[in-house]
């Protein structure tokens, strides 16, 4: 398999659970990019095919506001092929010390007004039931800024196992003396992270879109459970256009 990281990114993932990889993509690669996210975005919402949620806009109590689509990779077939075919795939493998499979694919668009999420780790959300491990590659479509919400990592030693309770987010005394670090990134950088990081983001007060594209891959050694965590996504926490009027539905994968 091609490196495609260098050995300062993969030590300091080895030994922080993170590495940020800066013009990871090309200004050439990110016009193809950007256009993909704008067509993603105008698909028609369709019942069984990408996922589509939406949120208030706390610029606008009264707005609604694109909040992220998940699993659109079978539904555009150039996204599918960076994705699971390309250098993100190739670098996460690398990280992972063989070939991955891809779990799961998913655009925050953090909109103006958007909201952020509190410190958590991935694996906290239930992933344990899929695999014992992942690895998530980040890429930015728009400038992420400490103003617009960009991720935040806890700076401390990688970690191998759940710090908190799985469904809740982490407290600060759950993370000790680490501080939150933001990372920001402009378009075409990546940054890859492991399921046990804690990490968290702000919301977007600004009045531009900040798009980041995240996709996650487990090592195929322990299966495909990309269509068994949708489905179950889906029957837990379905798109805005499957639910039924009247029904609570509570995030649980």
């Amino acid at each position: 398999m091609a490196q495609e990281l260098d050995a300062t990114a993969t030590d300091h993932f080895a030994r922080f659970g993170w590495a940020a990889v800066p013009r990871f993509f090309s200004e050439s690669e990110m016009e193809d990019i950007l256009r993909w996210t704008d067509e993603v975005a105008r698909s028609p919402e369709q019942a069984g095919a990408q996922m589509l949620y939406r949120e208030k806009s706390a610029l606008n109590t009264a707005s609604n506001v694109i909040q992220r689509i998940e699993n659109f990779c079978p539904h555009h077939e150039a996204f599918d092929q960076l994705i699971r075919r390309g250098r993100l795939q190739r670098a996460v493998g690398q990280l992972l010390g063989g070939l991955p499979v891809l779990f799961k694919d998913k655009i925050n668009f953090k909109m103006p007004g958007g909201a952020g999420f509190e410190l958590h780790q991935d694996q906290q959300a239930g992933w344990s039931a899929y695999a014992p491990l992942f690895v998530t590659a980040m890429v930015s479509i728009d400038p992420a800024t400490v103003d617009n919400g960009c991720l935040e990592l806890a700076a401390m030693p990688r970690q191998t196992g759940l710090i908190g309770s799985e469904w809740a987010p982490l407290t600060v005394d759950e993370i000790g003396k680490a501080t939150l670090t933001p990372v920001s990134t402009r378009p075409g950088d990546a940054l890859f992270f492991d399921s046990f990081v804690p990490h968290a983001s702000k919301p977007n007060l600004t009045r531009q879109a900040r798009r980041v594209l995240y996709v996650t891959f487990n090592h195929a050694a322990v299966g495909d459970h990309r269509a068994k965590y949708y489905a179950d996504k889906r029957a837990n926490f379905p798109p805005d256009i499957e639910r039924s009027p009247g029904v609570e539905y509570r995030f649980r994968v």
